[in-house]
């Protein structure tokens, strides 16, 4: 898991801030609403600011359902939240995010602001049951050269308690109605590899070159080129080393 946070951790560093630009008065405009907002809802929200890679604000009643105590999670961050998401629900809403980061820095600066990320997954109450909530994800702020900001999040006890135990996540255009299904839903990721794939992707992690591979399973290097291909799309991989984390954590590479 350390592995893919730190890609995801290598994403959100991608974007470059003035930081002597940002008008954090911007933010404080924003207050008023999303205590509103948490109280009409009984809601949790949350921003978090891309530039520091912090949450810079909670609301007073964060996340009451789940019986959580706001000081220890101001004062332990995001560590607090994260350790009590269920650990397969936490591969999944990673990846997820990684794809989005993604597709994010891809899009205009309209674009970004007409987006919202509506997840489900599990985590732990303060008795430590694991239950389902919904987040939504959408951009507060962008910079003046158009990076991604200041992102609010909202989350709710989710309507769904039933059996289902996996990750929703769908990409919602707010402006169009569109529905972008991009992100999977999966319990574990529902990826199928064909023994030759985990053959080659196993001596991809162990260092191997195309015509070293090629050589090794003779085939040619154009066919280990076609499944090193196929193998980045099924896994939603960028690279070779993000397709080697990927395989390891779902349980394919030994």
């Amino acid at each position: 898991m350390d592995e893919i946070a730190q890609v995801y951790f290598n994403l959100l560093q991608q974007q470059q801030f003035v930081r002597d630009e940002l008008d954090y008065s911007v933010f404080e405009k924003h207050l008023p609403t999303l205590k509103t907002l948490s109280n009409i809802g009984n809601s949790g929200i949350s921003v978090f600011d891309l530039s520091k890679i912090e949450h810079i604000y909670y609301s007073p009643n964060f996340c009451p359902f789940l019986g959580y105590d706001l000081e220890e999670i101001t004062q332990k961050g995001q560590d607090y939240l994260t350790a009590k998401i269920h650990p397969d629900d936490h591969f999944t809403l990673t990846k997820n995010g990684i794809s989005l980061l993604k597709l994010f820095y891809q899009f205009s600066s309209d674009e970004k602001t007409n987006f919202k990320f509506i997840t489900e997954y599990r985590i732990q109450d303060s008795n430590g049951q694991y239950v389902r909530v919904i987040e939504q994800h959408q951009c507060l702020e962008l910079d003046k050269y158009g990076n991604l900001w200041l992102a609010v999040s909202m989350v709710d006890i989710s309507p769904n308690q039933s059996d289902f135990e996996g990750v929703t996540g769908k990409l919602l255009n707010f402006r169009t109605g569109e529905i972008v299904t991009f992100l999977e839903e999966t319990n574990p990721p529902g990826i199928e590899l064909t023994k030759r794939e985990k053959e080659i992707l196993q001596l991809v992690k162990n260092g191997l070159l195309s015509k070293e591979i090629s050589d090794q399973l003779s085939i040619s290097i154009h066919t280990v080129n076609t499944h090193r291909q196929r193998l980045l799309e099924k896994l939603g991989a960028n690279n070779s080393i993000e397709a080697v984390i990927f395989a390891s954590k779902l349980g394919f590479l030994s």
